[in-house]
């Protein structure tokens, strides 16, 4: 019987079927971040258990963690405690620990593709909603709630009902200035925040098959903004070529057996799939968000919808994301003065995307009218950008970079946008307060956020591209 990408991982990790089709599935690898790991290590104490398969699980703070100063004590008691607690735990319980200033911390959605430790026909979970980042590599992967990361700690596996499956195509060739970042942010605004709730996406087409590795990881993480449980691409020859020579890639006879397996990961020619959807890359645009949630997004040309263009029931809602944006419904979105600019979080902290900023940002200066955080998604990434010498064009150009961290994508450390200010970010969510109270959340692309960081303003980075 054919089948998707999706069934043929899915079938290889059910242990067991209960009587009303809940799953119990394995898991292959556990990340444990600060934020949602303290009750579920609290559960196996007070039921005098130990994690299953302590090889399996790996432990990084990276929510809380500031992006200035981390070779001193966390001075926020809360977030000192958090990240405190899971090295504690950690260490009690004989878990891998990246902790602050370990040269493999960073943000959990990123260390973990670029040492191998994600690899293609696996099932991975995390106490975080942006776990689907990992299905770019041809995993299934996606986010846990507490006490089923308890469960995973004490068993190795999960109960969970199966989705449906959903593949998106998106065929044709994307245009110049169009990034991974506006692919996504596209799909949310056509598909909706609701779009794929219940499903599981296996995202297709050539100009999916055109893009990186790290392209691929913006594009799942942001899978879980349109309501799905999680998203993945089929592994290739991109895929083989990023994992060679990693850390905890197979090696030798192992990685050629690996290899073998991992091409029969790919759905079959007339596998069904729930539902199919699919786009036109030469429809896509540099995006950006005007509202609050991802879903309300619009080419960067393109003018601030009005309440009339919208469904009767949404209007009540629209007009209330609209007036916490100051936002006037028709009004171009382009030219908008902005404060901040955030590139990093798991979205767009890797080295490509830094890459990408450089490119515009060379040879220019920084506007003064903008606070701007650069925060590379981990200390292999930093490494990276000072050995290709990005971080001299960023400096030249009145730029100044932080340490690893998820920073300025969630209010949940030092790293803010103050009530009322507005913020270009390449992070995933703009919800009311998702970047501190009051503060105002354009999700963009790595282009767009370096053309505002110049300019003062929002700007098509075409216009300052060669």
């Amino acid at each position: 019987m054919s089948k998707t990408l999706f069934e043929k991982i899915w079938e290889k990790h059910v242990v067991d079927t209960l009587p009303d089709g809940t799953i119990q599935l394995y898991i292959d690898r556990l990340y444990c971040h600060e934020v949602t790991s303290p009750q579920a290590f609290a559960g196996l104490r007070s039921r005098g258990l130990k994690p299953f398969r302590p090889d399996r699980i790996t432990c990084m703070p990276d929510h809380n963690i500031p992006t200035l100063g981390q070779e001193r004590p966390i001075e926020d008691p809360v977030s000192r405690k958090q990240v405190e607690t899971l090295e504690e735990n950690a260490k009690l319980f004989g878990l891998t620990y990246y902790g602050m200033n370990h040269p493999k911390n960073g943000i959990i959605h990123v260390v973990g593709p670029e040492n191998g430790l994600t690899q293609p026909g696996m099932t991975l979970v995390c106490g975080d909603s942006h776990t689907s980042t990992h299905g770019a590599m041809g995993a299934i992967a996606f986010g846990i709630g507490t006490s089923e990361v308890e469960m995973t700690l004490a068993t190795q596996c999960i109960m969970q009902r199966k989705p449906k499956t959903m593949r998106i195509v998106v065929d044709g060739k994307l245009k110049h200035g169009v990034t991974a970042k506006d692919i996504a942010l596209y799909i949310i605004s056509e598909m909706t925040t609701g779009g794929a709730t219940g499903y599981f996406v296996e995202y297709a087409g050539e100009a999916i098959r055109n893009t990186t590795m790290e392209e691929r990881l913006t594009i799942c993480n942001l899978s879980i903004e349109m309501g799905a449980r999680g998203g993945m691409i089929a592994p290739d020859e991109v895929t083989f070529e990023y994992l060679k020579g990693r850390e905890y890639s197979p090696k030798g006879k192992e990685w050629d057996e690996a290899v073998a397996y991992w091409k029969t990961l790919c759905t079959d020619d007339d596998a069904v799939f729930d539902k199919e959807v699919h786009y036109r890359a030469e429809d896509i645009e540099p995006m950006v968000t005007y509202g609050t949630n991802p879903g309300m997004g619009i080419g960067i040309k393109e003018n601030i919808p009005t309440v009339e263009s919208v469904d009767e029931a949404g209007r009540i809602s629209f007009k209330k994301s609209l007036e916490y944006m100051g936002f006037n419904g028709g009004d171009p979105i382009q030219g908008k003065p902005i404060d901040y600019v955030f590139l990093g979080s798991c979205t767009n902290g890797r080295i490509e995307d830094f890459r990408a900023f450089a490119s515009i940002v060379k040879g220019r200066k920084k506007a003064d009218n903008v606070v701007v955080w650069l925060v590379p998604g981990s200390w292999a990434v930093e490494k990276q950008l000072k050995d290709e010498g990005i971080d001299k064009i960023l400096e030249e150009a009145g730029f100044q970079l932080r340490q690893p961290g998820c920073s300025a994508c969630l209010a949940m450390n030092d790293d803010k946008v103050p009530a009322g200010k507005y913020a270009v970010s390449t992070s995933n969510r703009n919800f009311e307060g998702r970047q501190g109270p009051g503060a105002r959340t354009i999700l963009a692309g790595p282009l767009v956020a370096a053309a505002a960081a110049v300019t003062g303003v929002i700007t098509d980075p075409r216009e300052l591209m060669n």
